[in-house]
């Protein structure tokens, strides 16, 4: 399971899961399903009134807007394209988009279709995209409120869900491609070439790959050296407060790709954590030991800010935890990998290698 705003668990699905295990198991099983549940429908909400202490002030990177290529795009149509599930579409019109997933929406809107756009995904939170209606909650699509809107094409990605909506708007005629989401980022210059090809633009996708690339690739020149020779422990944690919901990132949590991009090691995949997120614990949390600790800023603030985050067993023992060390991002914008992934990693660039940080 990859979390991010716009994304829900892949595998079996929890509940089946839940079945499956000894009754002692069953408690992490739900909490994997609340996380994705959580995730969806509240855009991660909370209150807090303390901030990070290795927070740095706001500065252009925090503006959830998305940054369009200059030049408005000319489609070269039609166009027949691979769907990831299988499928050939072709697409002869860009005149009315409807992207279902935040992801995808950034993609679109950054090559320079917003124009195009009558519809969102809930968690499209940037700015020109807020006031779009949304067709699309937790993952489950009204496909009458897709086709409501008389698209010309519509991009899905292998999350994207039930069956019976996507099987319904490609009953009414119109094209659907679905689009492989993200794990990292080495995804982030296909998911754009994918999209730029659909919407028949495939020369402003590579100028936007390349732009992406070289952005990412500048961030990583401005990370410091180690001065003691070790990278530091990042922990990834997940966290709704509101839900009970306090989860440890694995290998496969999705935030591998950029903590190793900033320098740092994933101490939960470090720790043998294979999978995606396990319950925390006592124990878990020492045998990650991290330096820092990784949040969607939201999260955070479900918890109480800092001194809430401490009170979680396990957490006041780490080193990050006796620091009080830790790293936010937003939620709409942390694991979406892609045109704006390089101010992601900005962000975490920017406060793990805080001055007195244990990253220097």
């Amino acid at each position: 399971m990859r979390i991010s705003q716009d994304f829900a668990p892949t595998g079996p699905d929890a509940a089946t899961a839940a079945r499956r295990r000894p009754a002692r198991g069953r408690a992490a099983a739900a909490l994997t399903a609340a996380v994705a549940f959580a995730l969806v429908l509240t855009g991660c909400g909370g209150g807090s009134d303390a901030a990070p202490k290795s927070a740095s002030p706001k500065s252009s990177a925090d503006a959830d807007r998305v940054e369009p290529l200059a030049g408005a795009p000319a489609p070269k149509l039609p166009v027949t394209v691979d769907s990831a599930d299988g499928k050939k579409v072709t697409i002869d019109s860009t005149d009315r988009i409807v992207p279902l997933t935040g992801s995808l929406s950034e993609i679109v809107f950054t090559l320079g279709f917003g124009k195009r756009v009558v519809a969102r995904d809930i968690t499209a939170t940037f700015e020109q995209a807020e006031k779009l209606p949304v067709v699309t909650r937790a993952h489950d699509v009204s496909a009458e409120s897709v086709l409501s809107l008389k698209p010309t094409i519509v991009l899905a990605d292998t999350t994207t869900g039930p069956s019976e909506a996507i099987d319904q708007i490609r009953d009414a005629g119109i094209p659907l491609l679905v689009v492989e989401p993200a794990k990292g980022l080495d995804d982030v210059g296909r998911r754009i070439d994918t999209v730029a090809e659909a919407l028949g633009v495939p020369s402003a996708g590579t100028e936007l790959k390349e732009r992406t690339e070289k952005r990412i690739a500048d961030v990583q020149k401005s990370i410091p050296d180690h001065t003691d020779g070790k990278k530091p422990r990042v922990a990834f944690l997940y966290l709704r407060g509101s839900a009970s919901v306090y989860l440890l990132g694995g290998a496969e949590s999705g935030a591998s790709s950029l903590l190793e991009a900033a320098g740092a090691v994933d101490a939960g995949k470090e720790s043998g954590l294979d999978k995606d997120f396990t319950a925390i614990t006592s124990e878990a949390l020492a045998k990650a030991a991290p330096d820092a600790i990784l949040l969607m800023t939201k999260g955070f603030e479900s918890v109480g800010g800092m001194d809430g985050l401490v009170k979680i067993p396990g957490i006041a023992e780490t080193p990050a935890g006796m620091d009080r060390r830790v790293v936010t991002v937003d939620d709409g914008v942390l694991l979406n990998y892609g045109p704006r992934t390089d101010r992601v990693l900005t962000e975490i660039v920017e406060q793990l290698y805080a001055k007195g940080g244990r990253g220097q």
